[in-house]
């Protein structure tokens, strides 16, 4: 049974219907949990590709199984592919105008598995998104559509900035308008984007035309380092969470040039799915926001290890490369001036050291090394 939504004054009161894909992983999930307890009945559409792309580790089978036995019939979760044009369509058919928001967090996320693979990564990441927009205007155009995009949408260009070498990170020189964070006016044309930022370019710029030609309510929240305990860590995606769990594990973590120093604004997904809502309740057409741990929460690399090895007693075992991987920022703080200007209510709770300690006690009898 669909559940009625207490709505907010700014929304039209509805038996109400949170699609989610990517389900089951980091966000999806966490979008799960907290649309859910908003009254909120949730569809989480995810088919399990994070295996296919990373291998059998970074599996989100285990997150859906959980998000079932927790939320009993609050959640419908059905296996489905974004790329599936015919199916998404019966899903939106099926539920029509009783969808009230639809967060849209499937991907295919790694920038070297991209370039193994330019057509899949295109086709899940800007095609898939296609069909989730087009979808939404034939059957609840009222919905408003929240998108994660990423920073790296601007491509290298945050390694123009003037950047000095500090003893365990770099840093923006001092006095610059960036300084406290990378904002919105940042261009993203120009500059080497790897395939995978291309693939996101072409999301994100879609779903700003359908809020801008269809007058939809859309959002783009253009990530920096997205984290939190639900993390399928693995090399190629997940940062924090696989600095953790290879410090758990004894597994070797590999350097990828800058001397480790290079920075990441990391954001703990509770303040995600936390601007998530504030925007569902108060949507507008084509937004687009930075949106990272800023200034609040960011560490290098080095500085990431250091904290593992604070939280766990244990030293990290690392393999520095010189050579830095194609298209990775250097330096990354994103500033969340846009939206906090927005939508004010808006806090952040987590930073570094709190998500790092978090990660480590929900999976301290799970990443144990390996015999």
């Amino acid at each position: 049974m669909l559940l009625t939504f207490c709505c907010p004054p700014r929304l039209e009161c509805r038996v109400s219907v949170a699609l989610v894909t990517g389900s089951g992983g980091l966000i999806g999930s966490e979008a799960v949990r907290h649309f859910a307890g908003l009254g909120l009945d949730v569809v989480g559409i995810d088919n399990d590709m994070r295996r296919e792309f990373f291998g059998a580790e970074a599996s989100t089978a285990w997150n859906v199984r959980r998000l079932s036995a927790d939320l009993g019939g609050a959640y419908t979760h059905l296996n489905v592919d974004i790329r599936d044009r015919d199916a998404l369509a019966g899903i939106f058919g099926r539920y029509g105008r009783d969808v009230a928001v639809v967060i849209h967090t499937a991907a295919q996320p790694s920038h070297d598995w991209a370039v193994r693979d330019p057509f899949t990564d295109f086709d899940v990441n800007a095609g898939g998104t296609l069909n989730v927009l087009q979808n939404v205007r034939d059957h609840c155009i009222e919905a408003p559509v929240i998108h994660c995009s990423t920073n790296k949408v601007y491509g290298d260009r945050p390694n123009s900035l003037p950047l000095t070498e500090r003893d365990t990170r770099w840093e923006i020189e001092p006095g610059h308008p960036y300084e406290g964070g990378i904002k919105e006016d940042m261009s993203i044309d120009s500059c080497l984007h790897s395939v995978f930022g291309a693939s996101k370019v072409a999301a994100d710029v879609m779903v700003q035309e359908y809020g801008r030609y269809f007058g939809m309510k859309t959002a783009c929240f253009r990530g920096g380092t997205l984290t939190g305990p639900a993390h399928s860590a693995t090399e190629l995606h997940g940062f924090l969470g696989y600095v953790m769990r290879c410090n758990m594990e004894r597994r070797t973590y590999k350097i990828f040039g800058y001397k480790g120093k290079m920075v990441r604004d990391a954001i703990h997904s509770h303040d995600v799915v936390a601007a998530f809502e504030a925007f569902f309740r108060n949507p507008r057409s084509a937004a687009v926001y930075n949106l990272g741990g800023g200034r609040h929460s960011n560490c290098s690399h080095l500085e990431a290890f250091a904290l593992a090895e604070q939280i766990s007693g244990q030293a990290m075992v690392t393999e520095y490369h010189e050579a830095n991987r194609v298209g990775d920022h250097q330096w990354w703080i994103g500033s969340n001036e846009a939206f906090q200007r927005d939508y004010p209510e808006w806090k952040q709770i987590y930073d570094v050291p709190m998500i790092l300690q978090e990660i480590y006690e929900a999976n301290v009898d799970k990443w144990v090394p390996q015999a």
